[in-house]
Protein backbone atom coordinates (compact mmCIF):
# COMPACT_ATOMS: atom_id res chain seq x y z
CA UNK A 1 0.00 0.00 0.00
CA UNK A 2 1.66 3.44 -0.60
CA UNK A 3 1.51 6.67 1.37
CA UNK A 4 0.07 9.40 0.10
CA UNK A 5 1.16 12.60 1.74
CA UNK A 6 -0.94 15.59 1.74
CA UNK A 7 0.86 18.22 -0.26
CA UNK A 8 2.30 21.93 0.78
CA UNK A 9 1.35 24.99 -1.57
CA UNK A 10 1.95 27.82 -1.06
CA UNK A 11 -1.19 30.36 -2.77
CA UNK A 12 -4.83 29.90 -2.81
CA UNK A 13 -4.69 30.13 -6.17
CA UNK A 14 -2.41 26.80 -6.60
CA UNK A 15 -5.48 24.83 -4.96
CA UNK A 16 -6.45 22.00 -7.40
CA UNK A 17 -10.03 21.51 -8.05
CA UNK A 18 -11.25 19.00 -5.61
CA UNK A 19 -9.24 19.89 -2.66
CA UNK A 20 -8.76 22.47 -0.11
CA UNK A 21 -5.98 24.01 2.62
CA UNK A 22 -5.37 23.23 5.79
CA UNK A 23 -3.28 24.84 8.48
CA UNK A 24 -1.52 22.02 11.21
CA UNK A 25 0.68 22.30 14.00
CA UNK A 26 0.97 23.25 17.26
CA UNK A 27 3.22 26.30 17.25
CA UNK A 28 4.10 26.65 13.95
CA UNK A 29 1.46 26.57 11.67
CA UNK A 30 2.18 24.74 7.74
CA UNK A 31 -0.30 24.97 4.96
CA UNK A 32 -1.44 21.60 3.09
CA UNK A 33 -3.49 20.78 0.60
CA UNK A 34 -5.63 18.25 0.69
CA UNK A 35 -8.44 15.83 -1.78
CA UNK A 36 -12.15 17.07 -0.65
CA UNK A 37 -12.82 13.69 -0.16
CA UNK A 38 -11.36 13.03 2.93
CA UNK A 39 -14.26 15.09 4.69
CA UNK A 40 -16.04 11.82 4.56
CA UNK A 41 -13.70 9.79 6.63
CA UNK A 42 -14.39 9.25 10.38
CA UNK A 43 -10.70 9.58 10.99
CA UNK A 44 -10.86 12.74 9.83
CA UNK A 45 -13.89 14.29 10.70
CA UNK A 46 -12.59 13.35 13.88
CA UNK A 47 -9.84 15.90 13.72
CA UNK A 48 -12.51 18.56 12.05
CA UNK A 49 -14.38 18.13 15.35
CA UNK A 50 -11.64 19.05 17.46
CA UNK A 51 -10.35 22.23 15.52
CA UNK A 52 -14.06 23.38 15.70
CA UNK A 53 -13.85 22.93 19.65
CA UNK A 54 -10.26 24.64 19.36
CA UNK A 55 -10.14 27.27 16.41
CA UNK A 56 -13.42 27.79 15.38
CA UNK A 57 -13.47 27.73 11.05
CA UNK A 58 -12.74 31.01 10.56
CA UNK A 59 -8.88 31.30 9.64
CA UNK A 60 -7.28 34.39 8.81
CA UNK A 61 -5.59 32.92 5.96
CA UNK A 62 -8.52 30.73 4.49
CA UNK A 63 -8.49 27.24 5.58
CA UNK A 64 -9.21 25.44 8.72
CA UNK A 65 -7.05 24.54 11.33
CA UNK A 66 -6.28 21.09 12.49
CA UNK A 67 -4.78 21.07 16.67
CA UNK A 68 -2.22 18.63 16.07
CA UNK A 69 1.35 17.62 15.08
CA UNK A 70 2.46 17.78 11.61
CA UNK A 71 3.38 14.22 12.03
CA UNK A 72 0.36 12.69 13.15
CA UNK A 73 -1.27 14.53 10.50
CA UNK A 74 0.90 13.19 7.44
CA UNK A 75 0.11 9.64 9.61
CA UNK A 76 -3.50 9.76 9.42
CA UNK A 77 -3.77 11.53 6.27
CA UNK A 78 -1.65 8.96 4.73
CA UNK A 79 -3.87 6.22 5.80
CA UNK A 80 -6.88 7.70 4.13
CA UNK A 81 -8.17 6.69 0.53
CA UNK A 82 -8.16 9.93 -2.26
Amino acid sequence: MAIRMPRIIKKSSDIPKGHFAVYVGEKQKKRFVIPISFLSEPLFQDLLNQAEEEFGFDHPMGGVTIPCTEDLFVNLTSRLRK
